[in-house]
């Protein structure tokens, strides 16, 4: 490949993605509104419910990168909705422990039963090695996002 179809690849690569990007947030949206929830409880949920087991707040103002004040508030919002629990860590009686509520969240997973199939769908023609690289650039884009979500709240916000 000539450097200018390398580069010409990558414009195409990155105009894709912010489409893609875009689209999510806004399908996001639209799921959270569907829920009666803000979006971020909807990821949170979703991060929530693929942890091997329950979070302290400290832990989800990590896994979301949201302040500990923010995922506090976030924690509370989801309990008076029902969503999540809080109960005392066994192991350190200090700690608080947030794990999803099943029947609560048996009502987002129903909204992703629905419309799920036509996302996979979009899958089914790719082959196993096909897929093996969108696992791999996914995992690695999630870890480069938290990454520069730290580099930016480092540095001072624009004016």
């Amino acid at each position: 490949m000539t450097p200018a179809s390398r580069a010409r690849r990558y414009e195409e690569l990155s105009m894709a993605s912010r489409r893609y990007l875009a689209s999510y947030v806004l399908f996001n949206q639209a799921i959270a509104d569907h829920l009666g929830l803000h979006p971020t409880d909807v990821q949170f949920l979703s991060l929530l419910t693929a942890a091997p087991g329950p979070r302290t707040v400290r832990e989800i103002a990590e896994m979301t990168g949201l302040t500990t004040g923010s995922a506090t508030r976030l924690v509370d919002r989801l309990e008076r909705g029902g969503f999540v629990r809080r109960t005392p860590d066994r192991e350190d009686r200090r700690r608080v422990l947030v794990s999803p509520v099943p029947d609560r969240i048996a009502r987002v997973t129903a909204v992703w039963d629905d419309l799920g199939p036509a996302w996979q769908a979009i899958l089914d023609d790719h082959t196993d090695e096909e897929l093996e690289v969108i696992t791999r650039h996914l995992a690695r884009a999630h870890d480069l996002s938290h990454a520069q979500m730290e580099r930016l709240r480092a540095r001072p916000k624009p004016d």
